[in-house]
């Protein structure tokens, strides 16, 4: 059985915080990935670190890091048992991946002959034979906003790449803050969305094409419930009144999604001081 460690400091542990289920059939090596937008790491760096000691993920993809990769603190997870990889490029965005289980094969981008994007949103490295993405997507800020059509060609472009360099038959996880919820079901009220960004049928349409080349959202297809969010605006107590959106997710390919056993997300760690507004989600995959 996998469980998390205790909440962090300031924190109190309430009951259907953690979504899981535990595993059947033949045991493999249980590999926990988990993904956190973290909202700066350079103020969130004191709840990162006492999260991995609780919780001790072995593949932790981190975005909106914030900060350059001179100023990423590698030698501080290094320290942690943690190789990484990161792309940043100061004060917006930034993705990365921190790994205690090997780290090859790192990449920064789109692996495709095209302008190099203008934003650090990407990043990749191959984990216990996995080949891991970290994914901080365009925002939109609204719709028609040239940020929006930046945001659904970002999106399209990742299908791109999948496409010509990958496969679903290989074991590929893609993971983080999509800024798009997949269905109504993934949003508090969705009346109280209408003709926002993150909701809109060409956003929900570019998922779904991820989905149809090969991507499964185990979670979702876990847990078809509403009231499961992994992002709670800070302002208007948004999250002590549960008005949240579930747009943090892990997207995996059928041969690693078959073999996903727990899928998680921790609100414990939107909880305390100084929280980040979006909460951890983990799977657990024997491989």
């Amino acid at each position: 059985m996998i469980t998390l460690g205790s909440p962090p400091t300031g924190a109190s542990r309430d009951p259907g915080t953690l979504l899981w289920r535990p595993s059947a059939g033949p045991r493999f090596a249980a590999v926990l990935f988990a993904t956190w937008n973290v909202n700066s790491l350079n103020a969130r760096m004191p709840r990162v670190v006492e999260w991995i000691e609780s919780v001790q993920p072995d593949v932790l993809c981190l975005q909106e890091t914030k900060m350059s990769d001179s100023q990423f603190p590698a030698l501080d997870f290094h320290a942690m048992g943690y190789d990484s990889v990161h792309n940043g490029q100061g004060r917006w965005n930034g993705v990365a991946i921190l790994s205690r289980v090997g780290l090859e094969d790192t990449f920064a981008g789109f692996d495709d002959d095209g302008e190099p994007d203008p934003d650090s949103r990407l990043v990749w490295a191959t984990c216990a034979g996995v080949r891991v993405g970290s994914v901080y997507v365009p925002n939109g800020r609204a719709l028609g906003h040239d940020h929006y059509h930046y945001k659904l060609e970002w999106l399209a472009r990742l299908r791109a790449v999948l496409e010509a360099h990958h496969s679903p038959d290989e074991r590929l996880v893609v993971m983080g803050d999509w800024n798009v919820a997949p269905a109504d079901i993934d949003v508090w009220d969705p009346e109280a969305f209408v003709g926002s960004t993150h909701v809109s049928e060409p956003e929900r349409d570019a998922i779904r094409a991820l989905r149809e080349w090969g991507l499964v959202d185990t979670l979702r297809e876990r847990y078809p419930d509403p009231g499961i969010y992994s992002y709670w605006d800070y302002r208007a107590g948004d999250f002590h009144q549960r008005r949240g959106m579930r747009i943090d997710y892990l997207l995996s390919t059928p041969p690693l999604a078959e073999r996903c056993t727990v899928d998680l997300i921790d609100r414990n760690a939107r909880k305390g001081s100084k929280p980040s507004d979006h909460a951890p989600v983990l799977a657990v995959y024997d491989i």
